[in-house]
């Protein structure tokens, strides 16, 4: 009697909420196992378009202005959205290369756009252009990028096996007058990398 007057005004029986739970139960056991990236949206199904490389003054990245030697953080893909444009896996390290490293030249090979997602723990790591280190570092546990391929060198990352040594990266393309655009990437673990996993050099 009870249990028929319970679902009558709404509630579950004990019967069901254990038959609720097993369910639930079953899910998550086989979650780890559906490939739920076919069905969320993703950067390589969407339609992404060549856009301008926009760096933090609002100012489109030039070949013929951009210091060498020097680094800025660029948001990529941009929605216009504060909030959203404000995720650390939107960010990238847009680096000139020093001279010695080709930077002086005018076309796409002075410059990189590298994930700022380090692949040790995803802390945020940064270019260093002076006091002759010319490299990135992440602050966390002390993990460095070589500004030419984006791969670690030293600490934890550096003894991550391939593709887990290397960060994602953006290709760049080059207007005649200099501008620089971020070309549509691919992002896999053989192209431009996956965010905070990496990619194989």
């Amino acid at each position: 009697m009870s249990e028929l007057g319970s679902k009558k005004s709404g509630g579950l029986s004990r019967r069901d909420f254990l038959k609720l739970m097993g369910a639930a139960g079953t899910g998550l056991a086989f979650a780890p196992f559906v490939p739920f990236g076919n069905f969320m949206p993703n950067p390589t199904q969407s339609s992404l378009e060549r856009v301008p490389v926009i760096l933090p003054d609002g100012t489109h990245a030039n070949i013929n202005t951009f210091p060498i030697n020097s680094a800025e953080v660029i948001t990529y893909p941009s929605t216009g959205d504060t909030a959203l444009d404000a995720e650390a896996f939107r960010k990238w390290q847009f680096i000139r290369l020093p001279e010695e490293l080709g930077g002086t030249k005018k076309d796409t090979t002075a410059v990189r756009a590298y994930s700022m997602i380090c692949l040790h723990l995803w802390c945020l790591w940064k270019y260093y252009p002076e006091d002759g280190r010319k490299r990135g570092e992440c602050p966390c546990h002390g993990s460095m990028y070589d500004p030419t391929t984006g791969t670690a060198f030293q600490g934890p990352a550096s003894v991550q096996a391939a593709p887990s040594n290397t960060l994602a990266e953006l290709t760049l393309d080059l207007d005649s007058d200099g501008s620089l655009f971020i070309m549509p990437p691919k992002f896999n673990i053989n192209d431009n990398g996956v965010i905070g996993y990496g990619r194989f050099a």
